[in-house]
């Protein structure tokens, strides 16, 4: 049976409708409340989810108590560079093997969270994101999807200011920042879906479409990324993958995110997030 996930006032919850089911409450104390305790147990939300159309729902969906669907990742890994199409906008040479980087953990906040600013170079990048179910090592890229609890929608905001502020450039440091990881609204199981290859992805700005392409178009598809970066680290349940973005950022074009301003995520079959631009500071130039 497939299964929604999702985390709602901190909790676990698996999703039915416009509804959603406490996790340690329909499990009978068997999974915790801990979002992160429960995707390191997909085998028992496939059967829990079975469940739902029988049991009382714990309560009706609102968007300002969904929390980040992975919120606590161990490793929260990001790939640059993986259309074609953004590494030309980028001017930047196709990459040979995944470019891979780090967005901090702490960076990640719920699909409808304040994106905070301090400077004008933030830019948006719509990315499938792929969470990690059964970890391992070595894993065969034939068999890399069996590995994922599911997927969801990130968006890797980026401080361009930062990230190239030396050389080479902080790819984590400037896409780290606090509030700088929107993900959500949940995970969906990947037998939700037949062709597990094409997610077509958009990113809207006050309504005007600024990215619009589809995971088929992916230089490093998901079972590469899985089984490249298996070679080097163990991965555990929970870990999460930001698979790269498509031409159309901001920094292409000039047209950074302004105090104000409306991102509108949408990944087809996995929904969408709205989170809004706050300035909030500037941050200290060579702290």
């Amino acid at each position: 049976m497939t299964f929604i996930l999702g985390n709602i006032n901190d909790r676990s919850v698996l999703v039915l409708d416009d509804f959603y089911f406490d996790v340690q409450t329909l499990s009978n104390g068997a999974l915790s409340s801990d979002p992160m305790d429960a995707l390191a147990n997909c085998d028992l939300l496939h059967r829990l989810s079975g469940l739902l159309k029988d049991a009382t729902p714990t309560g009706r969906i609102a968007a300002e108590t969904i929390g980040a669907a992975v919120p606590r990742p161990k490793n929260c890994f990001a790939i640059g560079l993986n259309y074609k199409s953004h590494a030309e906008e980028s001017k930047m040479q196709l990459p040979t093997n995944p470019l891979v980087f780090t967005k901090f953990p702490s960076c990640l906040v719920g699909p409808h969270s304040d994106i905070e600013m301090r400077s004008d170079g933030v830019d948006y990048e719509v990315e499938l994101v792929v969470v990690i179910g059964v970890g391992g090592k070595d894993i065969e890229k034939d068999n890399a999807w069996n590995h994922a609890a599911g997927v969801t929608i990130g968006q890797d905001i980026s401080d361009r200011i930062v990230q190239f502020a030396a050389q080479p450039p902080h790819f984590d440091l400037g896409k780290s920042f606090d509030t700088f990881g929107p993900i959500g609204p949940f995970v969906y199981s990947t037998d939700h879906f037949s062709d597990l290859n094409d997610f077509q992805l958009v990113t809207e700005i006050n309504g005007e479409t600024r990215q619009n392409d589809s995971t088929k178009n992916l230089i490093f598809d998901v079972e590469t990324l899985i089984a490249y970066l298996s070679q080097v680290t163990t991965l555990t349940p929970g870990d999460i993958i930001f698979t790269g973005t498509p031409d159309g950022v901001g920094a292409a074009t000039g047209n950074f995110l302004k105090d104000g301003d409306v991102i509108t995520t949408t990944i087809s079959g996995l929904g969408t997030m709205v989170n809004h631009c706050r300035r909030v500071s500037d941050y200290a130039k060579g702290a």
